[in-house]
């Protein structure tokens, strides 16, 4: 056990990467929201996510990704990740350091 279930969860998705941009998704501020929670028994990690751009055709294969990299933590069961696009995506919603390493300051 290496801390919280939240943190490691946390600390997984920050191993997503979206293919065009060398910054993981949590830092570029696509993950809106990430919960954790029971259904039948079962611990569920209920996860809200964007692109940085809608018609990313790079999508589901993110999305695949998420759930892939949530589940594989031992005590997730399961992982729902579900696209959103409201609100849509801004570099604002890049933590600082994203912004830095690709040069949008």
């Amino acid at each position: 056990d290496d801390g919280p279930l939240e943190d490691r969860l946390w600390s997984q998705l920050k191993s997503c990467f979206d293919p065009e941009i060398p910054v993981n998704i949590v830092d570029l501020g696509l993950i809106y929201s990430c919960e954790l929670g029971e259904d039948d028994g079962e611990t569920v990690a209920r996860i809200k996510m964007t692109l940085t751009a809608p018609g990313c055709g790079m999508g589901q294969v993110l999305a695949d990704d998420v759930k892939r990299k949530s589940e594989g933590i031992p005590e997730i069961d399961r992982a729902e990740v579900e696209l959103v696009f409201d609100p849509p995506w801004n570099p604002e919603m890049m933590t600082e350091e994203a912004r830095l390493h690709l040069g949008m300051f």
